[in-house]
C-alpha cells in the first residue's frame, strides 16, 4: 500500500453536481493554492481534479455547459433501446480531441493522483494511480455508473465501474495511508444523508449481468453515511475541512438546465475563498 504525505485532496463526484467543486478547484487555480501531497478523486471529481493538477481552467466548465447539455452525452430513449442513457465514449472522444488535457503538465507533478474505482468482478474499491497514458481510460472507469453505462470500462484484465459505488468519499483510506490533514470538497450539503434506494428490485434485475455489483449498489448509502460519520468525527490527530454547497443547493444529478449550473459553478468559485482561508487557519 503506497503510503503518502499529511495533507490530502479529497473531491467527490456526484455528475452534473460536480460543477460546484469545478468552481472550487478553479479558484484555486487562480490564486496558485494547491499545499496538498495527494490527490483523491471520484467519478466527476476525479475529471475535476485531472483539470486542476493539468492546470487547465475552465476546461471542465466548458464540459458541464457544453458538452454535457448535448442531446449525444444523455439520453433516456437510448436506454429503454436496450443501449446506454449515458455515452461515455462519446464524451470522452470529443472532449480529449477538442480540449485536450495537458499530459506534459500532469506528468511534471510527482505527487500521487488516485481515482477510485469499482471492481466489476467482486464490487471492491480500488485506488488507482495510473500512467499518464492510462489516465483518461481510468477517469473514464471511475464515471462509468452502472445501469446507466452498462459495460464498465476494461483496464488491463480488470473491468470497472463508478468509484461511487463502492467509495464515494475515500476519507478512510487517505487516512489509511497517512493523511492527517484533508479537505473534502463535496457536491452535496453537510446535513444531506443518503437514503436508502426505493428500486431494489428494479436495481437487482438491471444488474443481473453483473451479479457483484447488486449488493454494493444497494449498500451504498450504508458506506456514503460512514464517511460523512469519519468526516465528522475523525480519528485524533486527524483535521478534516470539508467545503460543502449551501443547505439549499438543489441541483440535480442530471440536470440539463445551464442556468443553474452556472449559478452552482460561480457558487464554486466563492467558496473556494472560504475553503482557503479554512485551510491556512486551521479549522473546518
Amino acid at each position: 500500500m503506497e503510503q503518502i504525505g499529511s495533507r490530502a485532496l479529497i473531491v467527490e463526484g456526484g455528475a452534473m453536481r460536480g460543477i460546484f467543486s469545478c468552481g472550487i478547484l478553479d479558484h484555486f487555480l487562480a490564486e496558485s493554492f494547491s499545499p496538498f501531497d495527494s490527490f483523491w478523486g471520484v467519478s466527476a471529481g476525479a475529471s475535476n481534479l485531472a483539470a486542476y493538477l493539468a492546470k487547465m481552467p475552465g476546461r471542465n466548465l466548458k464540459i458541464y455547459l457544453d458538452y454535457s447539455l448535448r442531446k449525444e452525452f444523455i439520453s433516456p430513449t437510448q436506454l429503454l433501446r436496450g443501449g446506454d442513457m449515458m455515452n461515455l465514449d462519446w464524451m470522452w472522444n470529443i472532449t480529449l480531441n477538442e480540449l485536450g488535457i495537458d499530459q506534459t503538465v500532469l506528468a511534471s507533478d510527482p505527487r500521487p493522483f488516485f481515482l477510485g474505482v469499482t471492481r466489476q468482478d467482486n464490487g471492491q474499491a480500488e485506488y488507482l494511480t495510473p500512467s499518464i497514458n492510462m489516465l483518461a481510460e481510468t477517469m473514464k472507469a471511475s464515471s462509468a455508473l452502472p445501469i446507466l453505462y452498462r459495460n464498465g470500462v476494461t483496464l488491463g484484465k480488470t473491468k470497472y465501474v463508478d468509484g461511487g459505488v463502492a467509495d464515494a468519499i475515500p476519507v478512510a483510506e487517505a487516512i489509511k495511508r497517512g493523511a492527517t490533514k484533508i479537505m473534502v470538497l463535496r457536491s452535496r450539503p453537510a446535513s444531506y444523508r443518503k437514503s436508502k434506494g426505493k428500486f431494489d428490485i428494479l436495481t437487482k434485475r438491471m444488474l443481473k449481468e453483473t451479479p457483484a455489483l447488486i449488493e454494493p449498489m444497494l449498500t451504498r448509502h450504508i458506506r456514503y453515511n460512514q464517511s460523512l460519520q469519519l468526516i465528522q468525527n475523525p480519528p485524533v490527530g486527524v483535521e478534516i475541512i470539508q467545503v460543502c454547497p449551501p443547505e439549499d443547493f438543489k441541483l440535480k444529478r442530471l440536470s440539463r438546465s445551464p442556468e443553474p449550473l452556472r449559478k452552482a459553478y460561480k457558487l464554486g468559485l466563492e467558496y473556494g475563498k472560504q475553503a482557503i482561508e479554512c485551510w491556512e487557519c486551521g479549522y473546518g
